[in-house]
């Protein structure tokens, strides 16, 4: 077990980030090579996968998109020289700082879950500041 499997509770296979966000595999596939998604060999298989939380629920039942503000987040960390592995770090590392951004009973913990909460320009603010 790795700190990433401690940090990212759960991972899905490029098909099943397909299916659940409307798409072919192709299209998935398109997305991490231009940096609009990471993906990272995981599991038993070492099968490339996506963190479950980079995809969250559009309002339209059973409908998936991509975080909206994931990519250029994305391309931020990237500019700033970390590879994929310490993005994703960065993205699921708990910090306590970050739960002031939330209002009522869900509080973001993590980056990841600040940007899925609408909270873009702090997590990149903060994520200049790393490159720094």
């Amino acid at each position: 077990m790795t700190d990433l499997d401690t940090l990212v509770q759960e991972w899905l296979p490029l098909p099943d980030v397909a299916e659940r966000i409307g798409t072919d595999v192709g299209s998935v596939r398109r997305m991490v090579q231009e940096g609009r998604l990471l993906a990272l060999r995981h599991g038993e298989r070492n099968v490339l996968s996506v963190p479950a939380d980079f995809l969250v629920p559009t309002g339209d039942e059973g409908r998936w998109q991509v975080v909206p503000a994931l990519a250029g987040t994305l391309t931020l960390l990237a500019d700033a020289g970390f590879t994929t592995e310490e993005a994703v770090r960065w993205l699921f590392r708990p910090d306590a700082t970050l739960e002031a951004l939330g209002t009522g009973a869900t509080r973001p913990r993590t980056p990841v879950e600040a940007l899925a909460a609408g909270h873009k320009t702090e997590i990149r603010r903060r994520a200049q500041a790393e490159a720094l």
